[in-house]
């Protein structure tokens, strides 16, 4: 059998044990037929639940029985998705764009076992034994949330759909408690994880449960080598963060051990020889490319789970749209939305002992059980760039501009960033392309600036700001990207002189500071100059000496103050 059709078996006979699996295949036959393996291969009565993109708490946990509530007079519980699937599976989909909280959520029943709910007036206390299967479909950089993926046992990258039939695996589940192992097993699995730089104490404890459920499924009453072997490829490969000290290329020869004390009892020849088995079984099943990755040092190349995800503008909560992310009590006012199943959810308990102080309509609604709905939504980001199109340099500087807006352009469908272009020259500013995501707009307005002239510092920051107010106005997040060489010599009424020049535009940038943007300012200056590193901090800025131009190097700088703001 292929190694995906192991996993699913092994997850058949010990779902709870071995917490799950992380499924990595776009939709299509082969995982519809690992699926249906891992299904095929459980008791008849197993429960099976899919548990959607968003699904909110009172679904995933449980709650008051909103129906049976109202008909009864008293509160009646309901099953959440994760209760209902004790003993069974459960089936989440697009797990790589899990929410925070549910993964926190189901990181905590996979490790009790239990689902505890306290709300809507219950406190109950539920099994929940299920093993998870995360379908990855997500592109090469997105991953499920790292916390989660680390509870899961398998992580399979489904190339191809697993043609053998399911076989019984009933007497392997009934065998399973009764599997010995030998004693130099889990010394040996300790040894191999901390030999290939796995610092999770669940993955031996995991590896562990896997070869006790190979063994099972193979009838035998104890692991045996080729059980441990099995295990540790499916468990260990794509865990592996470094390789063993002994297979580095290139590097210094281990030191000799200390000699233990003598109360200190030494690892066994026999539990040895069972490590440097299982370290081989290891390094062979590492994905293509991984080997030479990790022998060069790179070990983020062996990560996949918490993989970066382009960012969206900041979250900011709203009362009138967005994604729905709960409920709060309030009053029904200011355009606020009510959410008339939660609203009746809170009243619901109380029904019966209101029925008995006073007559009157058979649902009695009061002012504090009325509900709220929340919701969030991502704000676009607008990079606003203020370009010093001043003095000879000014041709370099444009280009650097151009390249740098293009590259940010590039993503603008991940990250939905919009992007503007300040330039200032002569005497004034001029607001060469407002907020766009078009990159051709960006690269015909870009081509036909001209450059030369004085430095008006004070009005490129002032034209700048003007942007970034209106675009907080729109509801989107501004970043002001402001090039040049500081040496303002024009002021803000026009005329020349660099202390009058230098002074407003530090008057200037003290409403930027103010606003708390996100502001990276460049200096383009062949040689940089004090007074550009003072308008920064006056700024609140970040600053970046940029003599030379180097557009992949700006672009890296302008996300990295995105992300951090």
């Amino acid at each position: 059998m292929t190694d995906p059709a192991l996993a699913a078996l092994l997850l058949a006979v010990d779902p709870a044990g071995l917490g799950g699996a992380v499924l990595r295949a776009a939709p299509g036959p082969a995982r519809d037929r690992w699926l249906a393996l891992l299904r095929a291969a459980l008791p008849q009565d197993a429960p099976w639940r899919r548990l959607p993109l968003g699904i909110p708490d009172s679904r995933l946990l449980g709650g008051l029985d909103l129906a049976a509530t109202l008909a009864a007079g008293r509160p009646v519980a309901e099953r959440g998705v994760l209760a209902g699937a004790d003993g069974g599976i459960v089936v989440a989909a697009m797990a790589e764009r899990l929410e925070t909280g549910t993964a926190a959520k189901l990181c905590a029943v996979l490790d009790s076992g239990v689902v505890a709910v306290q709300r809507d007036g219950l406190s109950l206390s539920l099994p929940a034994r299920f093993a998870l299967v995360a379908l990855d479909e997500g592109i090469a950089e997105e991953a499920p949330p790292a916390a989660l993926a680390e509870r899961l046992a398998f992580r399979l990258d489904l190339d191809e759909a697993p043609l053998d039939p399911a076989p019984d695996c009933a007497a392997a589940r009934a065998r399973l408690p009764d599997v010995t192992v030998p004693e130099t097993l889990l010394p040996a699995l300790c040894g191999a994880a901390l030999a290939f730089g796995i610092a999770s104490l669940r993955a031996p404890l995991m590896a562990l449960r896997a070869a006790r459920a190979a063994a099972a499924l193979a009838g035998r009453e104890a692991v045996s080598e080729e059980d441990a072997t099995l295990a540790v490829r499916l468990v260990y490969g794509h865990r592996a963060t470094q390789l063993p000290a002994e297979q580095q290329p290139e590097s210094e020869p281990a030191p000799e051990p200390e000699t233990p004390a003598e109360d200190q009892p030494q690892q066994q020849p026999d539990a040895q020889a069972m490590q440097e088995m299982l370290l081989e079984a290891t390094r062979a099943a590492l994905p293509a490319g991984l080997l030479a990755a990790l022998g060069a040092g790179a070990r983020e190349a062996a990560r996949k789970a918490g993989g970066v995800q382009g960012r969206a503008g900041q979250l900011r909560l709203s009362a009138q749209r967005g994604r729905p992310i709960g409920t709060r009590s309030g009053a029904l006012r200011g355009g606020a939305r009510l959410s008339l199943v939660e609203t009746l959810r809170a009243a619901a308990p109380w029904q019966a002992l209101r029925r008995r102080e006073s007559a009157g309509p058979l649902i009695r609604v009061r002012a504090e059980d009325i509900r709220i709905l929340r919701f969030r939504q991502n704000t676009e980001t607008t990079a606003i760039f203020a370009v010093d199109a001043s003095g000879s340099a000014a041709l370099a500087r444009l280009a650097e501009a151009k390249g740098a807006v293009e590259m940010l352009l590039a993503d603008c469908y991940v990250r939905r960033d919009r992007v503007a272009v300040v330039a200032f020259r002569g005497r004034a500013a001029e607001t060469l392309l407002p907020p766009t995501n078009s990159l051709v707009r960006a690269k015909r307005s870009l081509a036909g600036l001209p450059g030369g002239g004085a430095t008006p510092l004070a009005a490129g920051i002032d034209a700048a700001m003007a942007l970034a107010e209106e675009a907080q106005r729109r509801g989107r997040t501004p970043l002001l990207v402001l090039l040049t060489d500081g040496r303002a010599n024009i002021a803000r009424d026009g005329t020349a002189g660099r202390p009058r020049a230098e002074a407003d535009a530090l008057a200037a940038a003290a409403p930027v500071r103010a606003a708390r943007l996100a502001v990276l300012l460049v200096d383009t200056a062949p040689r940089p100059q004090p007074f550009a590193r003072q308008l920064a901090e006056a700024m609140g800025a970040r600053y970046l000496a940029l003599p030379s131009v180097d557009s992949q190097r700006l672009s890296a700088a302008v996300a990295t103050t995105r992300d951090a703001a």
